[in-house]
């Protein structure tokens, strides 16, 4: 497979430069799916268009046999593209700053790849939108796509993930919990305003939230098991409006991150307990929590499918061993419903600094894009054909 994509390596890099060019956010990936329907269609591929809203599904082969699914996200994100390419954003204020433009553009490679061959079973391509962003209900893509049946009869689903500080070609992958879920909290810190002169004659909500970062902040070392990770941090605070009034009211917000369940629902406690602290200081506040992505975890069995095509077509040194991250990504919740992993493919021009990801500054090296196309394609045909 890595000989044939490289032989379609001027198709990737057109379509990953047509998408960037046009950025999309969250379910409003429009022409970036159309993109995608046209392109299936003239490969003669059945498709199905506005699945989890406007997504796009493509059937190769017959369900009969094994299926797999292979995901790709279309989403862009709310940046301004600072890259002085010819291919560059012409959106102002939008850019493919997570790779999802690289993401669609091979599994495009994958649908050329495999439209022509005889398939004892299903090949399922799923191009997802909003993996950065949710619906007016909080929901992502994902979900959307799995309540409308992406997923059914599907025994096993892989995905890739571009990362500009992993030089380019090179994969990595880790079994079990691999991305944390990510979970938000708001509060209202409430107390009594006043004159900054008289603090006596108030109840000072800036000193109750002072009390509530030190709890909150202390959740992780001293509430939570020392061997289990944790992040709690507050990246909201709004209060105040002059330097000699004490307001009413503070308003903070902040991430939760962990890879278990057990410890995502002790977080969220510890987090409401720690808030709590105000009504026995005068105060009272108002919580909200909103549950986020659940913990991305690579299935054992499937992570080893992609690690031996990953050293079969690109050789020993070019695998390694993928490590944990606080991140959160939404295609944990496909790896929920059925045996799911994902790979990180690195896209960094060697001898060159990094490009991190959601940054002004992120780009790919194109070269990469075929290697992603061939071990996505490679293993689904080795799995419908039993060979893994």
């Amino acid at each position: 497979m890595l000989a044939e994509a490289q032989r379609i390596k001027d198709d990737l890099v057109q379509w990953r430069r047509t998408i960037h060019r046009d950025p999309e956010l969250g379910f409003e990936v429009f022409h970036t799916a159309e993109l995608v329907a046209q392109t299936l269609s003239e490969l003669g591929i059945e498709t199905q268009t506005g699945v989890g809203k406007t997504g796009v599904v493509a059937y190769l082969g017959e369900p009969a046999g094994p299926v797999i699914a292979i995901r790709a996200d279309m989403d862009a994100l709310p940046i301004q593209e600072e890259n002085l390419v010819d291919y560059a954003s012409q959106v102002p204020g939008r850019m493919h700053a997570c790779g999802h433009d690289g993401h669609t553009a091979m599994l495009l490679g994958v649908a050329k790849l495999l439209s022509q061959k005889q398939l004892p079973g299903q090949v399922r391509l799923l191009f997802q939108p909003s993996e950065e962003a949710a619906d007016e209900d909080g929901v992502s893509g994902a979900p959307r796509m799995i309540e409308d049946g992406a997923l059914e009869g599907v025994d096993a689903v892989i995905a890739l993930h571009v990362d500009g500080k992993l030089d380019s070609g090179e994969i990595c992958i880790q079994d079990g919990y691999v991305g944390a879920a990510a979970d938000t909290f708001r509060a209202h810190i409430n107390g009594h305003g006043g004159h900054g002169a008289y603090p006596h004659q108030t109840v000072d909500p800036i000193w109750l939230t002072s009390t509530v970062l030190n709890a909150l902040y202390a959740i992780p070392s001293r509430q939570i098991q020392p061997l289990e990770p944790s992040v709690v941090t507050v990246g909201v605070i709004q209060g105040g409006s002059a330097d000699n009034v004490i307001p009413d009211s503070v308003y903070i917000e902040g991430t939760l991150r962990s890879f278990s369940d057990e410890i995502r629902e002790q977080l969220i406690q510890e987090v409401e307990r720690a808030i709590s602290i105000t009504r026995s200081l005068g105060g009272d506040y108002v919580l909200e929590i909103e549950r986020g992505y659940p913990p991305h975890h690579n299935d054992r069995q499937v992570s080893s499918w992609l690690r031996q095509v990953g050293v079969d077509l690109l050789g020993e040194t070019k695998v390694s061993e993928g490590q944990r991250t606080m991140g959160a990504e939404d295609f944990s919740f496909m790896a929920k419903v059925t045996k799911g992993a994902m790979f990180s493919l690195g896209v960094k021009h060697r001898g060159a600094p990094a490009r991190y990801l959601h940054t002004a500054l992120f780009d790919l090296d194109e070269e990469a894009l075929p290697v992603g196309s061939a071990i996505l394609a490679e293993t689904a045909l080795r799995f419908i054909n039993g060979k893994l």
